[in-house]
Order: C-alpha cells, then structure tokens, then sequence
C-alpha cells in the first residue's frame, strides 16, 4: 500500500502501557511506577520511549498509567506537554477508570482493551503499543510502513538474543516470509532460529495492530474466563491459532552501534549495569548524538560546579556524568553519575556510584556501589559500600552487593 508518511501518521495512535510496579527494582518503585524510575542523570526511563515517539513523528500519545502514578504524571506535564491541540497532537494519562467492570487494570491486553472507547477505527487506522519502561532507539514509522506492506493484522518487533537469555521472555518463530508460525511466552526450552543455532527471535513487546483487528481480538479475550488478559500470553497465541496475519519485523537500532541495543532494566542490577555502561569510554548506549534527541523535563538549575580550597581539599570530577545544580566542594567523584542540586563536601568520596537529585554528601562520607534516591542527606563521616554486614542492617542490597538508599530515607 503506498501511502505517505503524513497520511500514515495521522491515522496512527500510540499507547504506551506504563504501569507497572517494578517490584524488581524496589526501593526506586517504592513511591513511584518503574517508566518514573530517573536514569542517567537527567532522565526517567519512560523519556526513552517517548523520544522515540518524537522522532518518529508520532504525536498522538495515550500514556497508561496505574500504580504510584503521582510521580510519572508530575514528569508528563512538566516535560511533555509539548503537543499542539489544534493539530490533532496530544499526550494524555489515562488512569484506570473502571469504565467497563469494576476492575484495575488486568493484564496489558485488558488495559487497552479497558480504553477501546480511544482506539475505535474512525479515530486510527492502526495502533502502535508500547512498553514505558525499555530503553532503545527505534523509528517506529519503519515498523508501522513495513507492517503496511505486510498487509499485516499485527506485526511484532523483534530482537536477536542468546537462546540461554531468551527464556525470560516471549520466543517466535517465522516462516521465509515472516509470518509468525510459532509463539512461547517465557518457555523452558525456547524455540531457536534455524540457521542460527544459540539464537532466538525474543518479542521486544512492541506491536502494531490494525484497529478493526485489535478491538476484535481484544472482544474475544474479555469472554475468556481463563484469559489472563496479556499479549504475550494470550493474545498473540490466539491471532497465531486463528492463522491471522501475524508478522515480525526484525529490530533496526539507531543507536550506530555494532550491537542493538534494546534493555529491559528490570532489577537493581541491570539498571546499575546499564547505568554505569553511560560512564564508560565508549558506552554501548549513546545519548550524545544530535541527530536522535532525547527529551525530558529540565528544571531551572544554575551550572554544576567544583569548588577547591587550600591544601587536600579539591572539588574533582573523573569520568562522571554530572548534572545542573551540582556543587563539588572538596570532595572527589569518580566513575559516578550525579543528578541535580547534590552537594558534595569536602573530603567525601564518591566512586562507582548512582547519587539522584538534591542529595547532600556530608564531609568525610565515603560511598562506593551504591544507588542514593533524591532528598537524603548523607552525615558527616558516615560510610556506604564498605562493610556489607552493616549495610545489610539498615539498607537493601542487589545481589551483586549494590546498597540502595530509598527515596527521603533520615541517616543517622
């Protein structure tokens, strides 16, 4: 079908599932949903998605929103509320309203299918469905063209992954033309790609429906009783049993790195990994390139600054990323990522560290490994990393021994 990108995008709406509680990542989710989650500094992790939005020219956004929504919903207006009305451009959050039952949100298929009433074929053509909570780069237009030509019903986006990695999510299989034959959701021994042994086609759980189709489907999960109202679980496996028009697209990353890029930073771990990856020489994920902006919300802060006095007392930063507002007094950061308005006094030291907003580091503290939420003022002389019996007494640590310090915590 030959249409324009204009034309495409106009009859394109996007709704990006962004409520989950991220209970893998407790205490950052303590007080807020895991896409609220701030990363690298400056941004939260849903910023990625919808910078993706942005340049891809999508414009029609509804953001799903359900648990400790205060804090994601504060960051949607402040940062994103870019969009012109009067053009048919929009962002809105769309809590659950029990439109339909008396039921929250039940599983990423009854989200969208709780909130029909916005996706109904005279409003959109087709349906772009996002997670908030990946951080990637992804043109979604060259999804959303190729599904056209595809004549698909629903087109999946994949990623190429070991097979030993592939068993935390869903796993497809495809016949030459793409057209997806086989579908498991997390499987014990999961499907590998022919003439790739090691590999699999891992679903990025991101999709594109045709509205008709999407609203069908979804009707006919809502009479299951023994649905559990998910894509991956339900949804897929009944289009693919229907012998609908189901194809994958392979991920094309623009990211321009040897490597796609695509995580899913669902643990302490893995967001500390991928955290500390943006510190690195040349790091894997790149959010200094012009030519992919991301967005976010960017408060009025001064300039970061150091601060050196008389003899040992010398405000330094080595290979850190350092955002506004920040004031290195004396102390010494290294391979650390500092966000906005933190103090740092003298003769502290931060290493191999995650510091988030407005966080006061006392003189003399000494911080390694660890993640501190925003508000929490570090004492005098206190220590954070260095004896992991005592940490264990008062703080959470991962299990590679990250200490994570929640969101307001007193020290004492």
């Amino acid at each position: 079908m030959d249409l324009s990108a204009s034309i495409v995008l106009r009859n394109t709406i996007t709704m990006i599932l962004a409520g989950g509680q991220g209970e893998r990542l407790y205490p950052l989710t303590a007080v807020r949903s895991k896409p609220a989650v701030p990363f690298g500094g400056k941004y939260r992790i849903i910023d990625f998605t919808l910078s993706n939005c942005l340049n891809s020219g999508l414009r029609k956004i509804y953001v799903l929103t359900q648990y400790k929504s205060d804090s994601l919903n504060q960051h949607l207006y402040e940062g994103w509320n870019i969009f012109q009305a009067e053009l048919g451009e929009f962002i809105y959050s769309i809590p659950p309203q029990l439109k339909l039952s008396g039921d929250w949100y039940l599983g990423t298929a009854n989200a969208i299918f709780q909130n029909k009433n916005l996706i109904t074929p005279d409003k959109a053509k087709w349906v772009l469905i996002l997670s908030g909570d990946h951080i990637y780069k992804m043109d979604y237009f060259k999804l959303i063209q190729y599904h056209i030509d595809k004549n698909a019903e629903l087109t999946i986006a994949t990623i190429k992954y070991d097979a030993d990695q592939s068993r935390r999510f869903g796993v497809l299989a495809t016949d030459e033309n793409n057209l997806v034959v086989d579908f498991q959701e997390k499987p014990r021994v999961p499907i590998e790609i022919p003439d790739q042994p090691g590999f699999c086609n891992v679903n990025m759980g991101i999709y594109v429906f045709n509205s008709d189709a999407l609203l069908e489907i979804l009707e006919e999960d809502d009479k299951n009783p023994n649905s559990s109202h998910d894509f991956g679980k339900d949804i897929i496996p009944r289009m693919i049993n229907q012998k609908r028009k189901v194809y994958a697209w392979n991920f094309i990353d623009e990211n321009k790195t040897e490597k796609p890029y695509w995580r899913d930073i669902g643990t302490i771990d893995s967001y500390y990994a991928a955290s500390m990856d943006l510190i690195s020489v040349t790091p894997e994920f790149n959010i200094y390139d012009r030519d992919w902006p991301i967005r976010t919300f960017q408060a009025q802060y001064p300039p970061m600054k150091t601060v050196s006095h008389e003899g040992e007392r010398v405000g330094r930063a080595l290979n850190s990323l350092v955002c506004d507002g920040t004031i290195i007094s004396g102390g010494l950061v290294e391979r650390s990522i500092i966000g906005h308005g933190v103090r740092v006094n003298s003769y502290s030291y931060i290493t191999d560290s995650i510091i988030m907003d407005n966080v006061v580091i006392g003189r003399h503290a000494r911080i390694r490994r660890a993640i501190i939420d925003k508000n929490v003022r570090i004492p005098e002389h206190y220590e954070i990393g260095f004896d992991p019996e005592k940490d264990k007494k008062k703080f959470t640590i991962s299990e590679t021994g990250i200490v994570v310090i929640p969101k307001n915590m007193i020290l004492e």
